[in-house]
């Protein structure tokens, strides 16, 4: 059995102390390749030392987070798209997006950092991997222009409802990754899932070190967990745990062709 987890933070300081040991309950699991999205500058060489360390199986994007937004996003935007480089490593642009949640203060400034971001998926024949969280309108909003360009990605930590679902869905080259929440006792998303998203329209994920999912929740994530999301979808869809994983993995490359 091959997992692909598609959104997980292993290079960030919460795993300083038992990186080794978590890279090596995660291959146990089953998880055959870990992809990992940036979240600014200041985050890059911790990235990118991770992934060089292991190499062939951990594999780096590069992209603004958009709660990392603020009045000098310019400078973090110019400071990132200088890496990519002919040969640069970076397999897709992530993660990026609109994050209205906590604070509305920069919201010009997420708009203006996402759709320059987006530009640069099309530009270098990326997948764009979208974070966004109390703000699904304005990304629809901003990603209607461009519905019928080949911009592909993952749709990161889908919470939503059948209507959000459907929208995400018209745009015919996006996945939904699911992550810990599908596993919370009062979440709505195994019901959104067998209603109206196709097993292959489907990625797991872990969003490691947060969401752990049950019976993990409350503690530190981590990759090896990407298997109780799996069994979860497994379970929701009527499919066995291999069979979850083969789809979603085959899911996963077809996305990132550079795994």
């Amino acid at each position: 059995m091959m997992i692909v987890d598609t959104h997980t933070h292993l290079f960030c300081e919460e795993f300083n102390e038992d990186l080794p040991e978590t890279i090596e309950r995660a291959k146990s699991a089953g998880v055959a390749r870990l992809l990992m999205p940036n979240i600014d500058c200041s985050t890059l060489d911790d990235l990118l030392r991770t992934c060089e360390s292991y190499k062939g199986y951990c594999f780096p994007m590069l992209g603004l987070h958009p709660t990392s937004v603020n009045a000098d996003f310019r400078k973090e935007l110019d400071c990132l798209k200088e890496r990519l480089k002919p040969g640069h490593p970076y397999i897709a642009i992530g993660e990026v997006g609109l994050d209205l949640y906590w604070d509305r203060t920069y919201e010009k400034e997420q708009k203006e950092a996402f759709i320059e971001q987006l530009h640069w998926a099309l530009e270098y024949d990326l997948p764009l991997v979208i974070h966004s969280r109390s703000a699904h309108e304005m990304l629809m909003e901003c990603m209607e222009p461009y519905k019928s360009t080949p911009l592909r990605g993952i749709f990161h930590s889908f919470t939503g409802t059948e209507e959000e679902a459907s929208q995400l869905l018209s745009f015919e080259n996006f996945l939904l990754g699911i992550n810990g929440v599908v596993t919370f006792k009062k979440s709505t998303l195994p019901d959104v899932l067998k209603a109206s998203v196709p097993v292959s329209r489907v990625v797991v994920e872990t969003d490691s070190p947060y969401l752990a999912p049950v019976p993990h929740r409350g503690k530190r994530n981590e990759s090896a967990y990407v298997r109780d999301v799996l069994q979860k979808v497994a379970d929701i869809y009527g499919l066995s745990l291999d069979e979850a994983a083969a789809v979603t993995t085959q899911n996963a490359l077809r996305m990132f062709r550079n795994i």
